[in-house]
């Protein structure tokens, strides 16, 4: 398993290789495996490509961040333009429902609501929203509707981390609750692990998955 001073050294070579980021705006600091991000950045979404650059490295067991949106005069934007922007980049996802998302822009900070049928809608909408100018948060409060039996749900995802090439299903253990799941078992790299998450959220009905797959360190 790496040291926490390997760690740093590999998390701050990730933010480097960014293009999205300003690293030199950012404080990296590792203990046992968790990394702390502090600073500020230029706009919400510099802000998530940082954290999902620290969740890419190896040997990153969990990200604390406070990172702060510092907004430039020519980002501000006020609460309706923002949330005009919003509504509009729903409606050019198509994949997303957007008759069925509510929107709420208070001081910058986007809250998403409704129901839709799939996690990836969720998600979508989510990341439709990042990039907008003159954002400084985002919440996401859209449900997954449940539309499966819970042994359905284990089927299809048990199914889909076996097609999975880089994963050894026979390590994941699945158990469906309803329209939660919960992973365990071990695998390899954070990646490994990311990737059995993703193949539980892609079935339809999951509105929440509790991994707690662990990763084995050579």
């Amino acid at each position: 398993m790496k040291g926490d001073a390997e760690l740093q050294r590999d998390v701050m070579d990730e933010l480097w290789w960014e293009p999205s980021i300003k690293a030199a705006e950012i404080g990296v600091a590792v203990k046992d495996g968790v990394v702390t991000l502090s600073g500020h950045v230029d706009n919400f979404f510099e802000k998530w490509a940082a954290e999902r650059a620290v969740l890419r490295v190896s040997g990153v067991m969990a990200v604390a961040e406070e990172l702060e949106v510092r907004l430039t005069a020519s980002n501000e934007r006020t609460d309706e333009d923002i949330a005009r922007s919003v509504l509009d980049s729903l409606e050019w996802h198509t994949l997303v429902p957007h008759d069925r998302v509510k929107v709420i822009v208070e001081h910058g900070r986007i809250t998403l609501e409704g129901e839709v049928d799939y996690q990836y809608q969720k998600r979508i909408a989510d990341e439709a929203v990042h990039h907008l100018t003159g954002v400084k948060a985002v919440v996401n409060r859209i449900t997954v509707k449940p539309k499966v039996k819970p042994a359905k749900v284990k089927e299809e995802i048990k199914k889909a981390l076996e097609r999975n090439a880089l994963l050894d299903a026979q390590n994941i253990q699945v158990e469906a609750r309803g329209d939660k799941v919960i992973l365990r078992g071990s695998v390899r790299s954070w990646a490994e692990r990311q990737d059995a998450e993703s193949a539980a959220w892609a079935a339809p009905g999951v509105s929440d998955v509790d991994n707690r797959i662990k990763m084995l360190y050579d």
